[in-house]
């Protein structure tokens, strides 16, 4: 047995308790699932670096040790290396009680100011071509209503306001709430998906499940909330999975994965030679919105950025080359 796995081993026999209690505080708090898990991957990849000796034993030196090990050693962008300082801090803050000092003497890594790849409006309309059924419906969504990918699949049935030609997203990046657009030309294809997943749901229920993850103390105040249709997933998943806690038989909503590689192939197929992604197309909505005479004010609204300086880096890609200037060649 290598190294890596008899300290694996090792570590799951001397400290389970102590990532059991960084669950338990993170669920305290309302954080989501993918927050646990990253947490808890770097306290493990911590306790790994410091050949696992518990944290209790450890501090601040260790983990100014490890972010510097981070930044040089690894090379990681500087959002990694902040996210795994915020788990640290967590642990050491939330669940060991212990407060470390300012780490003021951590090498940060490299902040980079990259300019968004965008699409053009021509390259979006080769790239949907590309796509149909439910992944053309969250593409389209995700340009038109300017969604990150995470917001599109976490989306559930109450959400979708076609009264007032909007959705709701909750719990956005930040834990923030914000309306955003239902584009009109998407209401007739949203309906007709809407009307498929909800007989989906009650061919579930016919059969004993039809259960769906709730937010926070939902389930407890509302115990049958969860087999009501106003909070299935928009975007269902195929399968279902039983819950290990309490036992129901649940659909979770499409998972990231399928529809990046769904969206990677439709890109190479589309002739697209930029790096593009499902969160260009975000990038695209802002830049087309802004190249349309947009209010800057109004697309950070409607982004959900907590400061304007976050939007103004579309400004850089607007079609009308660097801070809207005119090449000098151009008036020859």
């Amino acid at each position: 047995m290598d190294r890596a796995a008899s300290g694996e081993t090792a570590m799951e026999a001397s400290s389970p308790k102590l990532l059991d209690r960084v669950r338990q505080e993170i669920r305290v708090r309302h954080y989501s699932r993918r927050t646990s898990r990253t947490y808890v991957g770097w306290i493990r990849r911590f306790i790994f670096f410091c050949d696992l000796r518990h944290p209790k034993d450890l501090g601040a030196e260790d983990v100014r040790r490890y972010l510097t090990y981070l930044a040089v050693e690894r090379n990681v962008a500087p959002s990694t290396q902040n996210q795994a300082l915020s788990a640290l801090l967590f642990l050491y803050k939330r669940v060991l009680r212990i407060d470390l000092p300012w780490l003021d003497d951590v090498v940060r890594a490299k902040r980079k100011d990259k300019i968004p790849v965008v699409l053009t409006r021509d390259e979006i309309r080769r790239l949907l071509g590309q796509l149909d059924g439910t992944p053309w419906l969250i593409a389209a969504l995700l340009y038109g209503s300017g969604f990150r990918l995470t917001e599109a699949l976490h989306l559930r049935a109450k959400d979708i306001d076609f009264g007032r030609h909007q959705i709701t997203v909750r719990s956005g990046k930040g834990d923030r709430d914000r309306t955003a657009l239902l584009p009109s030309r998407l209401e007739i294809a949203l309906r007709a998906h809407l009307d498929r997943a909800h007989r989906l749901h009650e061919d579930d229920l016919e059969h004993g499940s039809g259960w769906v993850e709730l937010p926070h103390a939902i389930a407890r105040k509302y115990p049958n909330a969860g087999r009501e249709w106003c909070w299935q997933w928009v975007f269902p998943a195929s399968r279902h999975y039983t819950d290990r806690d309490s036992g129901e038989r649940r659909r979770h909503h499409l998972h990231e994965s399928a529809m990046q590689r769904t969206f990677k192939l439709a890109v190479l197929k589309a002739g697209i030679e930029k790096p593009a992604t499902c969160h260009t197309l975000r990038h695209s909505f802002a830049t087309h919105l802004l190249e349309e005479g947009k209010d800057i004010r109004t697309v950070q609204e409607l982004l959900g950025h907590c400061s304007v300086q976050t939007t103004m880096i579309y400004t850089h890609v607007l079609n009308r080359g660097p801070l809207g200037a005119k090449s000098p060649l151009d008036g020859l």
